[in-house]
């Protein structure tokens, strides 16, 4: 990852899975622009950014076109083109998510796949001509998308609509060499994971069900982005990879 250049988007604290992926994309060699949603996320994130290399934080809300666009002027200003786009964020309004599917109201499903699934084509877009040597478009799912799992709800739904997004855009832009991916980490203790009902006992049944018996990281996830925006990925797209120490295969 020497001389690769790129964006990491939904940075909130030291669990976030985009702190995983900034770190190790860092390891191996690569700088970035790190984002958080607000202000009231950066002094969390501020202090973690030696961490990452000491990136430049640009405060990023995704419903925001202006901010959006900002964000990816900064980075044809800073390189000139971008190799990589990690975007690694999601939300849905508590009371929509914490009930039924059949009763989540219109406003909230609107805003969870704004946020959680169009932002990621609405950054790819935008990260499109600043690919001009191809690059990598890689977003997070969950196992939730293609199976229920107790206490996800209308986030299943919202993640089934991402994936599909990265298949179709996958084969849209494969001929200029972008690839696209989703990851699925498994249960992970991050913030936005702390908002499901019942999310400890979902965590602990990953842990006692995966075959390795243990829960994913974020550096397992960081790992796998490394893996996938390198060289060594280079033959593949359109992708959900499962990073769950293999809680997916079991019935």
């Amino acid at each position: 990852m020497q001389g690769k250049v790129g964006i990491v988007a939904g940075l909130a604290n030291e669990d976030s899975i985009a702190f995983g992926c900034a770190k190790a994309l860092h390891a191996a060699g690569a700088e970035m622009l790190v984002t958080c949603a607000s202000s009231k996320a950066e002094r969390f994130v501020t202090p973690l950014l030696s961490d990452m290399g000491d990136p430049e934080l640009v405060v990023c809300d995704v419903q925001q076109d202006e901010q959006l666009n900002a964000l990816f002027e900064r980075a044809d200003q800073r390189w000139g083109r971008v190799d990589f786009v990690i975007h690694s964020i999601a939300f849905a309004p508590l009371d929509d998510l914490h009930g039924r599917v059949v009763d989540c109201s219109r406003d909230g499903f609107l805003q969870a796949m704004d946020i959680s699934c169009h932002s990621f084509m609405r950054m790819s877009k935008r990260a499109e001509p600043l690919m001009k040597d191809g690059g990598s478009l890689i977003c997070m799912t969950y196992h939730g998308a293609d199976k229920v799992v107790d206490s996800y709800n209308l986030m299943g739904p919202v993640k089934a609509a991402l994936e599909a997004a990265t298949r179709y855009m996958a084969a849209e832009l494969g001929p200029k060499g972008i690839r696209v991916h989703a990851v699925s980490p498994g249960v992970i203790r991050t913030r936005a994971a702390s908002g499901l009902k019942e999310f400890e006992a979902l965590a602990k049944d990953t842990e006692a069900r995966a075959p390795l018996k243990r829960l994913a990281t974020i550096e397992d996830v960081g790992n796998a982005v490394v893996y996938l925006t390198a060289r060594s990925g280079a033959a593949l797209t359109g992708m959900t990879h499962y990073v769950d120490a293999g809680y997916h295969i079991c019935a």
